[in-house]
């Protein structure tokens, strides 16, 4: 939760990451100790986020991109045992500018490591119609109408 000492930016990207986490399928919010929050589907979480004072925590499990993540400096494998089972933790302080979209797909990827495959299916249903969808909405050239008819000025 937001308080004084929080740089506005990050606290905004870490809610926009987790409303995301929320929306997809049959993922659900849920905060198991006071100022973490977690996403779940069913009953195994796929996103830890938290405050340690002002420096934002994003945790989460990657196996396609762990050696990218691993390699940030702003990362390391989570603690409690978790980093050796693909968790990466990644801390942002004060000043720090997540990147949004990457997170999202760390985020997405971490949700199809624990997600059923029905609920896997669902959003790559979902996906692949948006993609449809946004390829509908590109700009087409307009069609040529023919040109006017002239009236014939002859009596």
């Amino acid at each position: 939760m937001p308080n004084a000492r929080r740089d506005a930016v990050l606290a905004k990207a870490a809610k926009e990451l987790l409303d995301y986490a929320y929306s997809l399928p049959g993922a659900w919010a849920d905060q198991p100790w006071p100022g973490d929050f977690v996403a779940k589907v069913g009953k195994k979480v796929f996103v830890f986020s938290g405050w340690l004072e002002e420096t934002w925590v994003l945790s989460v499990k990657l196996v396609d991109s762990h050696a990218e993540a691993s390699a940030l400096p702003f990362t390391e494998p989570t603690g409690y045992g978790l980093g050796k089972a693909g968790w990466v933790s990644a801390r942002f302080a004060p000043g720090w500018r997540p990147m949004i979209e990457t997170l999202k797909r760390w985020i997405g990827e971490s949700y199809r490591q624990v997600a059923p495959k029905k609920l896997v299916a669902q959003l790559d249903a979902g996906a692949a119609a948006k993609k449809k969808t946004d390829a509908s909405k590109k700009k087409r050239p307009a069609a040529k109408q023919p040109a006017p008819k002239r009236r014939s000025t002859k009596p």
